[in-house]
């Protein structure tokens, strides 16, 4: 068995990639790359004021980075010739029509030449204004799939989204599709472009009575969050990906659909080297603030599953996708995948936090006057108004004392007080943000995944080279010995 069927598909392909610096998408690129030298070119949308900075925002934020080390000592001097020729960066915005290019001639070029467009861009804020949410997630989703419609060669179209689209649904959570206007709460059905004129409205109004910016995002913020929760979501983010999802199934035509639903995206296992990793995502920054001695306690159920799938093994399961559903016109086909480890591999909170535990006993942090860092065991608290009680005691109440004391003091304290204030106020946002998912109760099927590995297998497909069964990760290996140290190396500034 070779890699003879995926690199002869790749082979001079013609890719149109959106969310590019996004670090799924980079890995992705990676994988092409090293997969096929002799695909035709990757296109990647980047938002900038002009080419120019797109082009320089695809050395310094992509092929600079630590990622593309593999490739950068096998190409040696002709790494940069290479890179130019094969990926081209474009300045656009999926929030735009027709991806905001504004260039003609180069519009035409793209709409004669791709063949397979993959849409990873998003905004992953759990309370991100309403208008930037829906602008990317949902109708920069919708922009995309126009442009997408619009090209002579296309075959595929395969969208990024996300599991927790099923809001806080228990048990287990299948592989299935959103219809239009679909609701959680069962109750009404959503008119989506209604929705974006309540929007567009709301932030008119604001504007119109001169509201000044800073209040404006605010209000954008908890308008989101407003909406989603009336709608059935937790937050504004899987509301606006569901929305997206919706707006795709229904306009998508005869073009096959592809979308993949990653679960909590972790550093790489294998490819192109272990621990790979960029930023501190999700889960991520609990274990680095246990490391330094600030998290002792959080409200969550150590039952919980908390989902987390290597980003290596979600490139592989979509370029493996590619290929398996590439030119299906003749089904009209929407197909959904979900990424994830829950249902066959679980990891349990309490699982995650003996592993990083142990990690900080062996391996503790060191602080800024190089001393150790000693960590006990993190204390889940079974309820959030317990978690809440705690902080209200250790904390609110004191820093009301000081409030008094800085007002007869003459605001000597008002520096301190309003930096303490922000910081309690950011970590009980945080709690209520997290809480469905510190206290999440499904799992997520994945027999139509496993489907598209038979089908891989009897295509010649090396499961090996394109590994994606999350029964392969060994947990403890997984955690202690390459995505911490990956996390502490590449994840982290300083």
């Amino acid at each position: 068995m070779d890699l003879d069927n995926v690199t002869k598909f790749l082979q001079g392909k013609t890719i149109l990639v959106t969310g590019a610096t996004g670090f799924l998408a980079k890995v992705f690129i990676e994988k092409i790359l090293r997969l096929q030298l002799n695909v035709n070119k990757l296109y990647l949308l980047l938002r900038t004021s002009n080419d120019k900075f797109a082009t320089q925002r695809l050395k310094d934020e992509i092929i600079s980075t630590e990622l593309f080390k593999i490739l950068r000592d096998k190409w040696g001097s002709k790494f940069d010739a290479l890179i130019s020729s094969k990926v081209i960066a474009v300045e656009g915005d999926i929030s735009s029509e027709n991806l905001g290019l504004e260039d003609s001639k180069l519009r035409e070029e793209l709409r004669k030449e791709i063949e397979i467009v993959v849409n990873s861009a998003a905004t992953t804020s759990f309370n991100e204004r309403y208008n930037v949410a829906l602008g990317i997630n949902t109708f920069g989703a919708f922009n995309v799939l126009n442009f997408g419609k619009k090209c002579d060669k296309i075959k595929l179209f395969l969208h990024i989204s996300t599991p927790y689209v099923c809001g806080e649904k228990a048990d287990m959570i299948l592989e299935k599709r959103f219809y239009m206007g679909e609701t959680l709460t069962g109750t009404h059905s959503i008119n989506i472009f209604e929705e974006k004129r309540t929007m567009e409205e709301q932030l008119a109004q604001l504007q119109y009575h001169g509201a000044p910016d800073k209040a404006i995002k605010s209000s954008m913020k908890e308008f989101g969050l407003e909406r989603a929760k009336l709608n059935g979501w937790p937050n504004t983010y899987v509301f606006t990906k569901a929305m997206g999802e919706m707006l795709l199934g229904h306009f998508k035509g005869d073009l096959p659909l592809v979308i993949i639903r990653p679960t909590m995206i972790a550093s790489t296992y294998k490819q192109p080297f272990p621990g790979w990793i960029e930023g501190v995502r999700t889960f991520d920054s609990f274990i680095v603030s246990y490391g330094k001695g600030k998290l002792t306690c959080f409200p969550a159920n150590p039952n919980t599953i908390i989902d987390v799938i290597p980003v290596d093994m979600v490139v592989n399961a979509m370029v493996v996708a590619m290929k398996v559903h590439y030119a299906e016109r003749q089904h009209a086909c929407e197909t959904i995948y979900h990424v994830s480890s829950s249902f066959r591999n679980p990891l349990t909170l309490s699982d995650l936090r003996n592993l990083f535990h142990c990690y900080f006993i062996r391996n503790p942090w060191i602080d800024a006057n190089g001393l150790r860092v000693k960590v006990g065991q993190l204390t889940f608290f079974s309820k959030v108004n317990r978690f809440l009680l705690l902080m209200q005691l250790k904390y609110v109440l004191p820093l009301k004392v000081l409030y008094l004391v800085n007002i007869l003091c003459c605001q000597r304290f008002k520096k301190i007080y309003k930096n303490l204030n922000r910081k309690i106020n950011f970590i009980i946002q945080l709690v209520r943000l997290y809480e469905p998912y510190t206290f999440f109760l499904g799992s997520f099927n994945d027999e139509i995944l496993v489907e598209l590995q038979r089908v891989a297998e009897e295509q010649g497909i090396d499961l090996v080279e394109f590994n994606f069964d999350c029964r392969s990760i060994e947990w403890e290996e997984y955690m202690t010995n390459i995505h911490i140290p990956g996390l502490l190396k590449y994840g982290i500034k300083s």
